[in-house]
């Protein structure tokens, strides 16, 4: 074999070298034979590359060196090979896409073994929309692959259930991997969310085997059902593709009756070349099987029919409340046969501008309205006491009934004393709608009538969102309607707002006249989305926005619902407790966490302020906007404490909660101002302090910090208050050292004199970085005793201690 040349594939030349380069010494496979592979598997390969932009792991000197990931098209690639230019939040990519045997032989001789590409398709135009979905099995330490074929099993059957058909591949790593086509498109977002719900699902249903969290800490004995390879920013190994592990094993399509087998194994490159020449390509079947129609972000699952009938319809409950030749209302009887020609024949006689809607005006017991909406061949109804709002201020309840039939549309007249709903029916109003978003808790429509026209937005609000009993809850829900003109201004004193801050003072005398939440541990945070932006700020009013992008899904949850928000953002270690320490050293931890913002008050809603309404009320509009974060994996309103102060208390030591917050519940919101109607209670001292120096360590920390030398701020300088030599990781040591190092000043920034043995190995810094320090109580010199460094408070300056 030569170790070099040009080859022609398909037309195309192409520079070869390093052919005899072993690139997998365990097996001595050389480099022209994973060019040969790609070659003989491209035709079932290239079908799932095609129009997907690929990222490549290399291993140039073979796969006992290190790899390098690479993204951007190097100079000098081929000008036929086809491309696509993604723009990133720092630069624009030039991404390879691979739409030919010779551009996979290409990659190959640049010695690229595993090629990763996205759910989705380049589009044509508009955003990109993912055309399957995958859930990547990804079994824990000692987990068996057979396991992870039982998990794989455990999908296919809930899906066919569902009258879904799916694809498993084996990883050529430690897992599977499992494929449904979506059909029609949708966007990313759209895909990971399926993938979420079911992923949360199994999970349940299964939590000895398997787990949806990405905590590395739960995943012993489990599979990790990963969900988040739908994400439009992830990518996955290619079908087809080799890895770059020991062997030249391959991420290979296999059939589920292999998956029940106990000798399930990776299968090597030269393997899979046989099955393709028995078998052709086992995903080729991957164009049906899973729908996830979409409206703006929605997403709802079904079988791919493309002659599906029409949905059945369910009228059971709307019949078994009225009794036939008792009330003159539609549909009570059971649907009389109709000829099918004849039926099609009246349909072809009576086209209909779009779905209707009906408000009814019913004098029952209590005169109320009924809203109804044409979905999926009946009417979604509400009972809405007081009407639609005509006002975007205004948010009215609405009480799901029973889906009545279609020709209810039409129906009005009297309904016979003593009947179910009982009393006089007038149509109200009368019109069609289209649908903007269509989900389980939110429908955003937009009306048409000759009384009300413009977007609604009902917002489901009851239930548990942890899972309960949610049967009568999940009745009542918000109707609001969207301003289509300029949104109402919020007041001056909400376009930059500052949280209410709590007095410090002992809560176990209080009675329940008070409520009790939890302390937090972490950064306060002021969320306001207005007009479709969302901002995050600190006490301070710094923008953190960019520094948590992980909370930028709360725009998708509230849709066009203006809020401002006041929370805290913590991170829960693995126990499920707050640790400031993983909060502020997030970037450089290979510790697990999990980040979560704690909303626990609501400043305004729809533009109007809430500063004046009383703690109860807020907190119950708060508790109604609940479901609408139900899908979000960060966002939670944490329950109360039970009361009175002192149970309060305890409960919060048993929680390992940082201490309690009491609100009078009838205080209102005085933003920017600490009030005695808030009380907090700490169950241990902490404090926030500016550092002004630092000393160098001994032994293991000779070469780096050993103290950081604090103080607190007064009018005329800065106050020392001891040194803090704990709680720090190595990786929060290396990040302060760099912080610190331009900083570096050549006297002392404190008013004290400090002792001559600290001063004389001192280096002094400009006082300008906050940290927080946990700490047993001070000394008799004003020092802090038993300090210990928990994090730098980046939402803070100096000046706001």
């Amino acid at each position: 074999m030569s170790s070099g040349g040009v080859i022609d594939v398909d037309g195309r030349a192409i520079s070869v070298t390093n052919l005899d380069k072993v690139l997998y010494p365990a097996t001595g496979t050389r480099k022209f034979e994973v060019i040969d592979y790609y070659t003989r598997v491209a035709e079932s390969m290239l079908p799932h590359l095609r129009d997907r932009i690929v990222t490549r792991k290399r291993w140039p000197s073979g796969v006992d060196a290190a790899p390098f990931f690479e993204k951007n098209l190097p100079a000098g690639s081929p000008d036929w090979l086809d491309r696509h230019t993604v723009g990133h939040s720092q630069r624009a990519i030039v991404y390879p896409v691979v739409n030919s045997r010779a551009a996979l032989v290409w990659m190959a001789q640049m010695a690229a073994l595993e090629l990763h590409v996205p759910q989705w398709r380049i589009p044509d135009d508009g955003p990109e929309k993912a055309n399957r979905i995958i859930f990547d099995l990804d079994p824990g330490p000692d987990v068996p692959l057979t396991q992870c074929a039982q998990v794989a099993l455990l999908i296919r059957d809930v899906l066919a259930d569902a009258g879904l058909t799916c694809w498993p591949v084996t990883s050529g790593g430690k897992g599977i991997h499992v494929y449904a086509r979506i059909d029609p498109p949708v966007t990313p977002r759209s895909a990971r969310t399926v993938a979420h719900e079911l992923a949360d699902g199994l999970a349940a249903a299964h939590p000895e085997s398997i787990t949806a969290s990405m905590t590395k800490s739960v995943r012993d004995s489990r599979v990790f059902l990963d969900w988040s390879q739908n994400s439009g920013s992830k990518t996955t190994l290619a079908p087809y593709s080799l890895r770059g592990r020991e062997r030249p094993w391959v991420a290979a399509p296999r059939t589920w009756a292999e998956l029940a087998d106990a000798g399930l194994r990776q299968l090597t490159f030269d393997e899979v070349l046989e099955r393709v020449d028995t078998d052709g390509d086992l995903l080729a079947g991957l164009d049906g099987g899973l729908v996830v129609g979409e409206v703006d972000g929605g997403a709802v699952v079904g079988a791919v029919d493309a002659g599906a009938p029409a949905p059945v319809v369910n009228l059971g409950e709307y019949r078994r409340k009225r009794n036939p030749g008792k009330t003159p209302e539609p549909g009570v009887a059971p649907d009389p046969v109709v000829d099918e020609a004849d039926a099609e024949e009246a349909d072809a006689d009576a086209p209909r501008p779009g779905p209707v809607f009906v408000i009814q005006e019913h004098r029952a017991r209590r005169l109320h309205y009924d809203f109804r909406l044409e979905h999926d061949g009946v009417l979604v109804s509400w009972a809405v006491p007081k009407n639609l709002p005509d006002d975007p201020t205004q948010n009215r309840l609405a009480i799901r009934t029973e889906d009545h039939p279609l020709d209810y549309a039409t129906f009005a007249g009297d309904i016979p004393r003593g009947e179910y709903g009982g009393g006089h029916v007038e149509i109200w109003d009368t019109g069609t709608f289209t649908v903007e978003k269509w989900r389980d808790d939110e429908i955003i429509v937009v009306l048409r009538g000759e009384r009300v026209q413009g977007r609604y937005v009902l917002i489901r609000t009851g239930g548990d969102r942890r899972g309960g009993n949610r049967a009568e809850g999940d009745k009542n829900w918000l109707v609001h309607l969207m301003a289509d003109e300029p949104r109402p201004l919020l007041p001056d004193s909400l376009r930059d707002p500052r949280p209410m801050l709590a007095t410090d003072e002992g809560i176990e005398h209080l009675d329940d006249t008070w409520a009790f939440e939890g302390k937090w541990d972490g950064y306060r945070l002021i969320v306001r989305y207005v007009d479709g932006r969302l901002r995050l700020t600190s006490r301070s009013g710094i923008d953190m926005t960019a520094d948590f992008p992980e909370l930028t899904e709360i725009a998708d949850d509230l849709g066009m619902l203006d809020v401002v928000l006041d929370g805290e953002v913590v991170a829960l270690d693995s126990s499920g407790r707050t640790n400031f320490t993983l909060l502020s050293s997030r970037r450089n931890t290979d510790e697990p966490y999990q980040l979560k913002l704690f909303l626990f008050d609501l400043l305004a809603l729809g533009g109007k302020s809430l500063l004046t309404t009383p703690w109860e009320a807020r907190r119950s509009l708060l508790e109604e906007l609940g479901p609408l974060f139900r899908r979000s994996r960060h966002v939670e309103i944490p329950p109360l404490l039970p009361g009175p102060g002192a149970a309060a208390v305890a409960a919060s030591r048993d929680r390992g909660y940082e201490g309690v917050v009491a609100k009078r519940r009838s205080s209102t919101y005085q933003q920017g101002r600490r009030a005695k109607t808030w009380l907090k209670h700490k169950n241990w001292s902490d404090i926030e302090v500016v550092v002004g120096g630092w000393r160098p360590g001994r032994g293991s920390r000779a070469n780096t910090i050993g103290s950081l030398l604090v103080g607190l701020p007064e009018t005329t300088g800065l106050r020392y208050v001891g040194r803090v030599g704990t709680g720090f990781t190595d990786a929060a040591l290396k990040s302060l050292a760099a912080e610190l190092k331009p900083l570096k000043i050549s006297r002392s920034p404190f008013l004290d004199e400090i002792d001559a043995p600290v001063a004389s190995s001192a280096t002094w810094v400009l006082p300008k970085i906050v940290g927080e320090v946990q700490f047993l109580d001070w000394t008799s010199t004003g020092h802090l005793r038993h300090p210990s460094w928990r994090g730098i408070r980046r939402d803070k300056l100096p000046g706001d201690l």
